[in-house]
């Protein structure tokens, strides 16, 4: 339940304008009240004449500071009112400023207050047709209306108030979740470019090894390598853009992002990998009758992906055994073992150290889980993951 707003807070400010037509309603409020009586006065009353007017300006100057004491000044000009219906104006401002703070004491005294300060005024006042009940009656009548109206308009700013602080809140949540939103898409990116161009650029950095290394090599095996470098190049290019495809999203143009990655293109990336001369031995133990789904798909293709990725950077020669199985009841296991690489020399292909903290936060975001251990000579990276991830 939403705490009920302050005064001050439910409370509009009051301007030149608000005050005039205040006023104006005052006026006209005090001239139907006074204009029955005050031909009479002039005439046979002169002394009370005098003093409705003298109360009157006392009531319409005390009555602009109402909102720093309401209470005391709204029981003050109702006493004013009691002998002058030029107060009467004042009297109904004030009641009605005090009765829009909705407390009910203040609401029961001030209001009491008038309508003793009307019924003595009918009373004392020169009135033609001055009948008790049914003066009394309108007394009633005038007042309960009157401070009706002030507990209406107390109600209606403080709905107003709860439901603009309820749009602006709501605006600021929209607000943080668009940004947690655009926040996950850059880390979702972010993994996605660590995936594919650390894939790509260390398969570059391989071959122009290698081939600065050789020195037996001639024209045409020379012209070989540096096309397989350029096409892997190519390639980490291509797949730069579709990473980055999502963030044209307002580009009128054609989309060039090409499908993303699934466990079909596990096999591709596994001849791909032979090609360049690694030694992979890849078990697919899945039933191919059911297929994987494609975000689970996408996460086992990363993992193996970067498992080879590792394998060229830090064991380079070795060879790399895979295995993959599961079914839709227990999930999908996916292993990459590989022997450590004391006998072999390491790559000068860079790392940023950020590869498996990544793919085990890729795992973990799936709903799985990712394990690296060392069994006996060899390294091993376990990952499992449910089928519907």
């Amino acid at each position: 339940m939403e705490p009920r707003p302050s005064l001050a807070e439910t409370q509009p400010a009051l301007t030149r304008a608000g005050h005039a037509w205040r006023y104006a309603l005052c006026l006209a409020i005090s001239a139907a009240v006074w204009q029955s009586v005050a031909a009479i006065e002039w005439r046979e009353q002169r002394l009370l004449f005098v003093a409705e007017l003298v109360l009157g300006a006392c009531a319409y100057v005390l009555v602009h500071f109402r909102r720093r004491a309401p209470v005391p000044i709204a029981l003050a000009i109702a006493a004013m009112s009691a002998l002058s219906g030029v107060a009467a104006g004042p009297a109904t401002l004030a009641a009605v400023s005090v009765a829009t703070r909705r407390d009910p004491r203040q609401v029961i005294t001030v209001g009491a207050a008038n309508l003793a300060a009307a019924q003595t005024y009918t009373s004392i006042a020169r009135l033609s047709d001055n009948d008790p009940v049914i003066t009394t009656l309108v007394n009633i009548a005038v007042n309960a209306g009157m401070m009706g109206w002030g507990l209406y308009i107390g109600s209606r700013r403080e709905i107003i108030w709860t439901l603009r602080t309820r749009a602006e809140r709501a605006e600021r949540e929209q607000e943080l979740r668009v940004s947690q939103a655009r926040t996950t898409e850059r880390a979702r990116i972010a993994r996605e470019m660590h995936d594919v161009l650390a894939h790509r650029i260390t398969q570059v950095s391989m071959q122009a090894g290698a081939l600065a290394f050789r020195d037996d090599l001639d024209g045409d095996r020379l012209r070989d390598g540096l096309a397989q470098i350029q096409g892997q190049a190519n390639d980490a290019l291509h797949e730069l853009r579709d990473v980055l495809g999502v963030l044209r999203e307002d580009d009128p143009g054609t989309p060039t992002a090409r499908p993303q990655p699934t466990y079909a293109d596990i096999a591709a990336l596994v001849d791909e990998a032979r090609s360049l001369g690694l030694d992979v031995d890849f078990a697919d133990d899945l039933d191919p009758t059911t297929p994987v789904p494609p975000a689970t798909g996408r996460t086992v293709y990363r993992i193996v992906q970067e498992g080879i990725t590792n394998v060229r950077k830090h064991a380079p020669g070795s060879a790399v055994a895979i295995r993959s199985s599961g079914d839709p009841r227990s999930g999908i296991t996916v292993t990459l073992a590989n022997p450590l690489a004391e006998r072999h020399r390491p790559t000068g292909a860079p790392g940023a150290g950020l590869g498996l903290v990544g793919l085990r936060e890729r795992t973990e975001l799936r709903g799985g889980r990712l394990d690296q251990r060392t069994e006996g000579s060899a390294f091993v990276l376990e990952a499992w993951l449910p089928w519907s991830a």
